[in-house]
């Protein structure tokens, strides 16, 4: 138990590193949905691209290093997770922001639309965790 809080440690301190310093450099708010849309929309902006790169090469090096899957993700087959990925990025298109956006950068600067967003992305997962193991799932 005790490496599981020290890498999500660890997570949030390069998530918030990442953040500050792309305010720093950049002047751009750390929001991963926001900052893929418009990669795609406007690609000749190549932080977008870096960026983006960047989240993937950490997900890659971790892995390297010797960082499990979680259990829970061995068993989703690719259809659940393709439903799963349409429904993130539908609700991030109407919050006008992801977990990242709001969460990280929003609340760091005060924001009271991303105080209401956190609330409300962290009622669900509660209520998705509640009603996952009330159904004998693995949450």
């Amino acid at each position: 138990m005790t490496a599981a809080w020290l890498a999500a440690l660890g997570g949030g301190v390069l998530i918030g590193t990442a953040a500050v310093l792309l305010m720093a450099f950049e002047g751009h708010i750390l929001g991963a949905s926001g900052i893929l849309g418009n990669a795609i929309r406007h690609p000749a902006q190549r932080w977008r691209w870096g960026v983006l790169a960047g989240l993937v090469a950490t997900g890659a090096l971790a892995r390297l290093c010797g960082a499990a899957v979680p259990e829970a993700f061995s068993h989703i087959g690719w259809e659940r997770l393709v439903v799963s990925g349409l429904l993130i990025g539908f609700g991030t298109a109407l919050a006008n922001g992801c977990t990242s956006g709001h969460g990280v950068c929003g609340l760091g600067n005060r924001s009271g639309r991303s105080l209401v967003a956190v609330a409300i992305f962290m009622a669900v997962a509660v209520a998705t965790v509640l009603v996952t193991r009330l159904e004998g799932g693995a949450a």
